[in-house]
């Protein structure tokens, strides 16, 4: 069994506020528990949509006694001491508690890895996203060795949590003559946590891009803006066959989306 005394004064809100020893990322000394290679979600940023997504963060533990537990944390606010927000599978009222799972790769040192679900509609009662979460949170890393030496640094990195998107394209009429008017239509929606469905993304600028038959490179024809629904629409004169398609750059709280190109048959 794991040790869980001095760890205890790491858990929940209580680990951001007032604890900031060095760890490896800020210079450690050699009693301290050294942190390294720390992976959020492989690196990519965390896209949920209406269901609930399991992301994992892991990170090397060194120290001469061994290591004990670690735990990592999301969280948002001015600064380690005063965060307003934190998000890490746990639900604080009731003192659940979910730390790393530590393997020993020597007498000194242990991967230590742990998963965050991170859900639009809890089913636990406890803190689900809303739309307000979508941007950048910070990362705490908390390491306690065998010795009860420990390490946290609250401002380990940073990972950016985003509402999915979804993009639609449908180019008309098909078949058409060469040189008359084809019409692409289409629509962005992106998930929203308030009300656990896909709603329209406003003003936001989209490509509408072409690829001609036969190639398999898309170049970029215009650019239109979504409506108050989040459609687009917009008209173009059909020269070749070829498909049409709409594409999202993202933003801070949404990430890229491409629509399947529609082929269009030009006679």
């Amino acid at each position: 069994m794991r040790k869980r005394a001095a760890f205890a004064l790491l858990g929940a809100v209580t680990a951001l506020a007032g604890f900031t020893a060095a760890g490896a990322y800020a210079g450690e000394t050699q009693t301290d528990v050294q942190i390294s290679n720390v992976s959020f979600d492989g690196g990519k940023d965390i896209v949920v949509g209406l269901d609930a997504k399991t992301v994992t963060v892991s990170a090397t533990f060194t120290h001469p006694s061994g290591i004990q537990d670690a735990d990592f944390v999301l969280w948002r606010g001015p600064d380690g001491a005063n965060p307003y927000e934190t998000y890490d599978d746990r639900i604080v009222s009731n003192e659940y508690y979910s730390h790393a799972d530590c393997v020993a790769s020597s007498a000194t040192t242990s991967t230590c890895s742990q998963t965050i679900s991170l859900e639009p509609d809890w089913k636990y009662g406890g803190t689900a996203l809303t739309n307000a979460h979508a941007g950048t949170w910070k990362v705490s890393v908390q390491g306690v060795a065998n010795d009860d030496t420990w390490t946290h640094t609250a401002s380990y990195t940073t990972t950016r949590l985003q509402r999915s998107a979804k993009l639609t394209v449908n180019a008309s009429p098909e078949p058409i003559a060469k040189g008359k008017t084809l019409t692409v239509t289409g629509k962005l929606t992106r998930a929203d946590w308030d009300n656990l469905d896909y709603r329209g993304y406003t003003n936001q600028p989209v490509k509408l891009q072409f690829r001609k038959a036969g190639t398999t490179t898309y170049t970029t024809v215009k650019t239109g803006y979504t409506s108050s629904t989040g459609s687009l629409t917009t008209t173009v004169a059909a020269a070749e066959d070829g498909y049409w398609r709409w594409n999202f750059a993202g933003t801070s709280t949404t990430p890229p989306a491409k629509a399947t190109g529609d082929f269009v048959d030009v006679q």
